[in-house]
């Protein structure tokens, strides 16, 4: 029988699935091509009702993360996406933060363990496509979760052998170079905030960039119901011109290809499309 199409994106928390992919599951979902986001944790170490942070007086864990999963959901339904699958973990806060140490936190779950979950979706769902993070986590973002999250997808993809491309998110240098020339020149305050030379992908590394500007309001809408982490999204401050800058296109590092496509492509599907 022949297999559906299918994208599978693993994430580590809820918001994590709009901005380096919210664009191509609101596309390919559109395109008829099934979809399937998972997210591996709960999110309880995000922020609470009224802003409280994790640590303060009146953080309720169970609180956020119900409030975060609902979040997820709208979002997920601004997105279109056909599937979302809830690994369950915990969140386990960022990195130096007192929850990194919590026995049942995602970081540290086993890989073996958490790999099996997922390897187990990737049975069912045959994905042909595979998008998850780097070994930093993310352009060098250094989260535990993230880092976890490349760990056990990398392991499901090389245990099942089922994905025929496999790619990570990228953040091209010289696109994050412009989108903060583009920043400092609206005005916008950074919060003292000015990445290294070696923050993000390094452009030689970006094989895949994806044109998704027809889905930027959806993926912002998407943004926008994870309101309760608001505060920590500053993309949503910026002006119109500078998000449909940042939001146009999605990039990718594609780190495994078992069907003829080009080395530089601007669709994940090159190469598995009917003709």
């Amino acid at each position: 029988m022949e297999r559906q199409l299918t994208l599978m994106v693993v994430h580590a928390h809820p918001d994590d699935e709009c901005l380096s992919t919210g664009g191509i599951l609101a596309r390919y979902t559109d395109e008829g091509i099934r979809t399937v986001l998972v997210t591996c944790t709960n999110g309880e170490q995000g922020d609470g009702q009224g802003g409280v942070k994790p640590g303060e007086e009146g953080h309720d864990d169970a609180a956020v993360a119900e409030l975060r999963l609902a979040e997820l959901r709208e979002s997920v339904s601004h997105l279109g996406i056909d599937h979302l699958e809830l690994l369950g973990y915990r969140d386990s806060g960022m990195e130096g933060w007192d929850a990194n140490a919590h026995p049942d936190a995602f970081a540290n779950v086993p890989v073996e363990t958490a790999a099996a979950k997922l390897a187990a979706l990737m049975e069912h769902y045959r994905p042909q496509v595979v998008v998850t993070y780097d070994e930093t986590g993310g352009g060098g973002y250094g989260h535990p979760d993230h880092v976890q999250a490349h760990r056990i997808t990398v392991a499901a993809v090389e245990q099942t052998g089922i994905p025929d491309k496999f790619y990570y998110t990228a953040m091209p240098r010289s696109g994050i170079k412009q989108m903060f020339e583009m920043m400092r020149a609206n005005g916008i305050d950074l919060g003292g905030f000015e990445p290294s030379d070696d923050f993000g992908t390094p452009d030689e590394r970006v094989t895949s960039v994806v044109d998704i500007a027809p889905f930027v309001e959806r993926k912002l809408k998407a943004l926008r119901a994870h309101e309760s982490q608001g505060e920590n999204i500053f993309l949503l401050r910026m002006p119109e011109e500078v998000q449909q800058q940042a939001f146009s296109h999605e990039a990718f590092e594609r780190k495994l290809c078992k069907v003829d496509a080009p080395d530089h492509e601007e669709d994940l599907f090159a190469g598995l499309r009917d003709g």
